[in-house]
């Protein structure tokens, strides 16, 4: 770990739409994250690891080994990591109730705070009308949103080529487009209703790769973005406070550099490495008829 930045440590973290397996997964920023953080509860809030991308080819490099094995660490050192799956991992959902070293799956839960509010934890595609009636147009749709992705990938190359830190053209694009805008407000009006449905006291989600944090009909509606266009995370203080953290913003490349050079995470057992033991497990419901 680099001197340079001290570490942070919390009651909770909250982190969605990593989406391992795939190109535009800003896996060194998570792994800086995960070497500069700390918590006793860790919510995986879906999405980690995108099926849809692997059902059309495998993509694992060692940066998405190295996130898998960190995240395995902390549930052996003791961290509570919860897995709440998404639909691009929905494969996962058919081991809800399971245990996997430390890591619970489970298709939502109820979070209470330090100071007692209760926050339903769910990805929130269930209240994405395409993803949910019109799945040919959801996957047509994450085809060209992985081109967007792409193109976001080579634009920040440049830019750290450059000098200049981590942007995202795609949320950027995203934000201005008409459309986009007012899905996403319906998706935060579909969220904090099932909240009231529920007697709760807020929502934490992701989803839709747009962090928010705010008191929405009554409810707190708090969304910890993702892991591929603003590398964000959502945070509980010990006081029961939330906040968005903003990784990219945060920190530097240089920096980023510094703390990767450090020593890599302990191998897995038995010779084993992390893409053998996903493509072991993962690869036969990845499928490609599984659509």
């Amino acid at each position: 770990m680099d001197g340079s930045f001290a570490s942070r440590r919390y009651r909770t973290v909250f982190i969605s739409d990593v989406h391992l397996g795939t190109r535009g997964c800003q896996a060194e920023l998570l792994l800086d994250f995960i070497r500069h953080v700390e918590c006793d509860t860790l919510y995986l809030v879906g999405d980690i690891v995108d099926g849809w991308r692997l059902r059309g080819g495998w993509y694992w490099p060692q940066a998405h080994n190295d996130v898998v094995q960190k995240i395995l660490r902390l549930a052996r050192k003791g961290v509570n990591v919860i897995y709440v799956p998404g639909n691009h991992d929905e494969f996962a959902r058919d081991y809800c109730g399971a245990h996997f070293g430390g890591l619970v799956v489970s298709h939502d839960a109820i979070h209470v705070t330090a100071d007692g509010k209760r926050m339903l934890v769910v990805h929130g595609d269930e209240f994405d009308g395409v993803v949910r009636y019109a799945r040919q147009l959801a996957l047509l749709g994450d085809w060209a949103y992985a081109i967007v992705l792409g193109l976001n990938t080579w634009f920040n190359r440049l830019r750290r080529r450059l000098g200049f830190g981590y942007w995202s053209l795609s949320a950027y694009l995203k934000g201005k487009v008409k459309n986009a805008v007012q899905f996403i407000a319906n998706f935060e009006d579909a969220l904090a209703d099932e909240a009231c449905r529920r007697g709760v006291d807020g929502v934490i989600c992701g989803h839709i790769h747009k962090a928010d944090l705010r008191e929405t009909r009554g409810v707190l509606y708090a969304n910890d973005g993702d892991w591929v266009e603003s590398c964000t995370a959502l945070v509980e203080h010990f006081d029961g406070r939330f906040e968005i953290l903003e990784w990219a913003k945060l920190r530097s490349w240089s920096m980023i550099e510094r703390s990767l050079k450090a020593p890599e995470p302990e191998p897995l057992p038995a010779g084993e490495t992390a893409t053998e033991r996903i493509q072991q497990k993962w690869k036969p419901v990845l499928r490609p008829n599984a659509l």
